[in-house]
């Protein structure tokens, strides 16, 4: 069984057993006002950053509660770093895609403006648009119970996209033209994968070329051609699996 989680400040070291956590703000109002969590429910509080407790609810005001702790969490330290490089994209889709790759356990996303992108991000509105994607993936890890919420960078071009892929141990783009098939690709024991996904457009050659040129291998996921939406999660999942 699974259990509600709340983001919550957790201090270092976690509190020993037996002693109390409240949650406060919008976190706490959201587990009284819209959860109606109740004295004797179990939940999970995390720092988002892979530590957690886990306890019984000891008491509810009007917008917060406290958890007794009765275990301490941690997220294990995984061997693979994933990354997701997601164009950006026109409407909710692009939003969509960091959901469900969060689901999935993506460790890092980066916003990619890339040529064919309808939507660009600059100044101001590009900044609310980070925040409207960081509310996303915050979200999505608590629906799924995930103790580490992904980082969201800020957006990248293409020219600091391949310094990303150069520094990673394998880059990915996934292309609908490519020899290769995703599932035949190699993972590496440990280090930074980076997954590659394109806008609604496609990527252009010439990105193609600087991508490829930094270091990156082309490779499809089957004879189709997937949204901006679904090619992430679908790439991210055939590859965690293995």
């Amino acid at each position: 069984m699974t259990y509600p989680l709340f983001l919550a400040t957790l201090p270092v070291p976690l509190p020993a057993a037996g002693a109390r956590v409240e949650l406060t703000g919008d976190e706490g109002r959201h587990a009284v006002v819209v959860r109606r969590l109740q004295v004797g429910e179990i939940v999970t509080l995390s720092d988002g950053r892979g530590r957690g407790v886990r306890g019984p609810v000891v008491a509810v005001g009007k917008a917060a509660l406290a958890v007794e702790v009765v275990e301490h969490l941690s997220a294990p330290d995984p061997a693979v770093h994933w990354v997701a490089a997601q164009a950006l994209a026109k409407g909710d889709r692009a939003e969509l895609a960091i959901e469900m790759m969060t689901e999935m356990g993506i460790s890092e996303i980066l916003p990619w403006s890339s040529a064919r992108s309808v939507v660009r991000w600059s100044g101001e509105r590009g900044e609310k648009s980070r925040a409207r994607w960081r509310v996303t993936v915050r979200e999505a890890a608590k629906q799924s119970r995930r103790l580490v919420v992904p980082e969201v960078g800020t957006a990248v071009s293409t020219r600091q996209l391949a310094a990303a892929v150069a520094a990673a141990e394998l880059a990915i783009v996934l292309h609908e033209e490519a020899a290769d098939s995703l599932s035949t690709v190699a993972l590496p024991v440990r280090g930074t994968v980076l997954l590659v996904v394109g806008p609604e457009g496609g990527i252009t050659a010439d990105e193609i070329d600087t991508l490829v040129g930094a270091g990156a291998r082309l490779a499809r996921i089957s004879d189709g051609v997937l949204r901006t939406s679904t090619a992430g999660v679908v790439g991210l999942a055939g590859l965690m699996l293995r």
